[in-house]
């Protein structure tokens, strides 16, 4: 039997986003997204609870995310959950991440430069879409990579 490591998110960036690149030279971009859940407690009051969200997008979509996003704008991020560790003050610790394979930019503006740009790889919200990498397998900060074949889709 096969799995699937599928991440669907919609929606607000809690910052603006922060490029930087690898010793290769290749851009990644860290989002952080806030998810926002409404319900109704026992006593039928409302409440809400957020959840933030790490986002690493990798490539020239990770460009792009850092020219035409800010605090505040909505996206539609599709991806993978990927767990990391590091040492910090001699105490091993986790975290999870999610490493995008795409990013829409929702919503009319609200970024940086937002409707400027290039009409070409717009989609209809009005903001670059489109598969980025998800990261080369020769970066170590990277992480592993393993691309899904068809034999991997459990239907």
């Amino acid at each position: 039997m096969g799995s699937v490591n599928k991440v669907i998110l919609i929606g607000n960036l809690g910052a603006d986003p922060e490029l930087k690149y690898t010793p290769s030279s290749r851009p990644l971009c860290n989002l952080r997204i806030a998810t926002t859940d409404v319900y109704k407690d026992k006593s039928g009051q409302k409440q809400e609870k957020t959840e933030w969200h790490r986002v690493t997008v990798w490539g020239d979509q990770a460009e792009n995310c850092n020219k035409y996003l800010a605090k505040g704008r909505s996206v539609y991020v599709e991806g993978r959950l990927q767990t990391r560790t590091y040492d910090k003050d001699g105490q091993k610790h986790y975290a999870t991440d999610i490493v995008a394979d795409r990013v829409v930019f929702l919503g009319s503006g609200g970024g940086a430069g937002a409707g400027e740009g290039r009409s070409e790889g717009r989609g209809k919200s009005g903001g670059f879409s489109g598969r980025g990498d998800s990261g080369p397998a020769e970066d170590a900060d990277a992480g592993p990579s393993t691309p899904a074949s068809d034999d991997d889709i459990p239907f």
